[in-house]
């Protein structure tokens, strides 16, 4: 087993486990992940997935220098050209909120997988959720 290998299954294991976590535990978790206690109202849902992501981060090198430069540019109001879609890197995870839904999809090198199905397109995906013709890259903010 590689050395990459092991560190995605531990990685695996503790989002496991971070998903059976109580709120007092996650709060905790929380604290260790961010040094800094989590806003008031926070959904334990969305702890967990804030925490699984910056634990993701840590694991697998967190997100890219072309990000942050476009996320610091969106944050002080500056203009910022989103990612295209083919600077996306197979293990991305791309996620978007639908009527109440959160749908997750990991870019492979063969498409992109959701619900263990593999699409050849982003736009087949959004399709699929939302029943309309959307462009997929715009659905999941890749695009303006």
């Amino acid at each position: 087993m590689t050395v990459a290998t092991s560190k995605t299954l531990a990685l695996k294991t503790d989002l496991n486990v971070l998903s059976g976590l109580n709120r007092s535990d996650l709060v905790v978790r929380w604290r260790e992940a961010f040094a800094a206690p989590p806003p008031k109202h926070l959904s334990a849902p969305f702890m967990i997935k804030a925490i699984g992501f910056e634990m993701q981060c840590n694991a697998l090198g967190g997100v890219s220098k072309s990000m942050i430069r476009h996320l610091n540019a969106i944050a002080s109001g500056r203009t910022s050209r989103a990612p295209s879609i083919t600077s996306i890197k197979p293990g991305t995870h791309l996620m978007r909120e639908w009527n109440g839904r959160t749908y997750q999809v990991e870019v492979t090198s063969d498409g992109f997988v959701l619900d263990g199905s593999t699409y050849r397109s982003l736009s087949a995906i959004a399709k699929r959720i939302t029943g309309a013709h959307w462009s997929g890259p715009r659905f999941f903010g890749l695009a303006t």
